[in-house]
This record gives C-alpha cells, structure tokens and sequence, in this order.
C-alpha cells in the first residue's frame, strides 16, 4: 500500500468497555507493519484544544451537564480536532483511525440522552459535513460486561460510566440503530468475544473496506 493514494478514516464505537482501545492498537501495528503511515486519536480530544474539552466532558458528577451542553462541547471539540488533526492527516494520504467520532454523539447524547436525533444531526451537518468515516467499527458488548471491563480501568474518566446500566443499554441499542441505518459504513462486531476472535473481524472487515476504496 502506498501513501500516495487517498487518505482513509476509520471511527471505531461503542459502549464504555468494549474494548475500543486493544482492537485499536493491534489494528494500527497490524497497517503499518503493511506499510501505511497510520494517525491515532481520539474523541473527545485529538487536538490540543479538544483535549481541554475532553477534561470538562469526561471528569465530574453524571449530572454535570445536560445532553445540548454535552452535545455542544463534544461538537467544539470535534471541529478543531478535524481541523487540527483529521483533514491534514486525510490530506497527506494517511490511514486515521479515531476512538470516537460523530456516532457517539448521536447515540450517547442524540438518542440516549435525550437531544434528539434531528438535533445531533443538525450539528453533524454544521461541522462534520462530508468528513464521515469511510468505515466505521461498531463493537457491541453488553452493558454489564462492559461497565465491568471499564470499571476495572480505575481512572477519573468515569463520568458516562456512572451514568449506570440503564444508560448504557440505551448506548447499546442507539448505537444498533446507528448501524443499521448506515449499513454501508457501519459494521457491528461482537466484542463480547474472545480479543483474537474480535481482531480478526476487524482486520478482515477494514481491508476490505481498503480495497474497495482504493
């Protein structure tokens, strides 16, 4: 694979735990061990600004702020992050893969936190526009399973997490919906398997995607 064709963006989601971050790391070892030069990041954050963002979104009380504050600021942050970050990388023909993007915030604060999905989408439309993902990974785990795993973490950044199982499940389900409304983007992976078995769809799932690209 060379540089000098396009660029190519790839979001993984999902639910607190699902095991993003793993599947992320052997993904991007995997690309460039095939020769690509590969961009990490993550949302929210990515850029220096979006990164002081993140500490106000993923620190503190559940109820800190209400979904529009939520979806706002995750929105703030995703602007410079493309800016800073995404398009320049896209631009030089890189692989990125992000930990997060636009789907988080239809799921956790569009649907499951109450905004709307009208709403997100507006504010997707205003700032993300045609940068979508060309694939995006959704790894499903139930909540239970999920909060576990995250709860095993021990960091500050827990605030969705003690949103509790009820949220979370909502979390779930909005993001089935996501998936089978973009069908095209989005493939759905059972993350409740073992971490070679989930490795192996997503490497499968994202060279294809590649190829068809290309």
């Amino acid at each position: 694979m060379s540089n000098a064709r396009r660029g190519f963006f790839i979001s993984f989601e999902g639910g607190d735990g699902a095991g993003k971050s793993s599947q992320i790391t052997r993904l991007a070892e995997h690309l460039r061990a095939q020769g690509e030069t590969v961009t990490l990041t993550r949302e929210p954050g990515g850029s220096a600004g979006a990164e002081a963002i993140r500490k106000l979104l993923v620190e503190g009380a559940a109820d800190r702020w209400g979904a529009m504050s939520e979806a706002l600021l995750m929105y703030a942050a995703r602007a410079d992050h493309l800016d800073r970050v995404i398009k320049p990388a896209l631009a030089r023909g890189e692989i990125v893969i992000s930990d997060r993007f636009a789907d988080s915030t239809m799921a956790y604060q569009g649907i499951a936190g109450g905004l709307g999905d009208d709403a997100a989408a507006r504010l997707s439309d205003l700032v993300v526009g045609a940068h979508q993902p060309d694939i995006t990974l959704i790894l499903d785990v139930p909540p239970k399973v999920g909060l576990a795993r995250a709860g095993g973490r021990g960091d500050a950044e827990n605030r969705f997490e003690s949103k509790g199982e009820d949220y979370q499940e909502k979390v779930r389900q909005a993001f089935l919906k996501i998936a089978s409304e973009n069908a095209t983007r989005c493939v759905v992976i059972d993350a409740s398997a073992d971490i070679e078995k989930v490795f192996s769809c997503v490497r499968r799932a994202v060279e294809m995607a590649i190829r068809a690209a290309r």
